[in-house]
């Protein structure tokens, strides 16, 4: 049987941008700052993810969460407002300069409250985290730099509750991760993070084509 992939042109992602939950004036006050940045602008989720991310944290009734790679925001704002407020997201990123735009929008958006922010390297912050199951977390999101994916899965995985879930952002890459002559870092990084993720007995895993790639990771009971 042929593969159900529908290809994906400007006109019908519109029509798929247009038939979600619309964003409020302050996530789209931020998507227009942001854009502002330039070329770094590309580093924000798309909006569709946002909504994405926020739906699958209110289905499982996550309570506890963590993202690596905050950036200016979005997706944070997304994550704490699924989690509700009692919930709880650690934020990690190595940037005091977009993270002070993000913390500006969590203020407007009524979630800072929700949210803590640590900068400095993930990979130290999330080895720094106590273990066992009073501590561990329902959800967590990575979009960081990509030779350090494999890490930050392996910290966030070891402090996931069972069930628990973990999306992973830009797993397609733009298209380059089946492309042979592409052998950037950044790439070849990609390539071997998607790999490990099949390969990886402890979780269920499917890839999916929203917008630059998203692999959701569930941790097996």
């Amino acid at each position: 049987m042929k593969p159900k992939v529908l290809p994906l042109d400007e006109a019908l992602h519109a029509y798929l941008a247009a038939h979600r939950t619309p964003d409020d004036p302050v996530l789209r006050e931020l998507r227009e700052e942001t854009v502002r940045l330039g070329e770094r602008a590309r580093m924000q989720v798309a909006p569709e993810q946002g909504t994405l991310l926020r739906i699958l944290v209110a289905a499982i009734g996550a309570r506890r969460a963590v993202e690596v790679g905050t950036f200016t925001g979005y997706s944070a704002i997304c994550i704490a407002r699924g989690l509700g407020p009692e919930g709880r997201l650690l934020c990690c990123d190595v940037s005091e300069e977009w993270t002070a735009v993000a913390r500006r929008y969590w203020e407007k958006a009524g979630v800072a409250g929700r949210i803590e922010l640590r900068l400095g390297p993930a990979a130290e912050t999330l080895r720094a985290l106590p273990a066992g199951p009073a501590f561990a977390f329902d959800f967590g999101f990575i979009d960081a730099d990509k030779p350090g994916y494999p890490v930050y899965y392996e910290e966030v995985l070891r402090r996931l509750r069972p069930g628990g879930l973990i999306a992973v952002d830009n797993v397609l890459w733009s298209g380059a991760v089946i492309r042979s002559d592409d052998q950037d870092e950044r790439t070849v990084a990609i390539r071997r993070f998607n790999d490990l993720v099949a390969g990886d007995e402890r979780v269920d895993s499917v890839m999916t084509p929203v917008a630059d790639g998203l692999t959701l990771v569930r941790k097996r009971p």
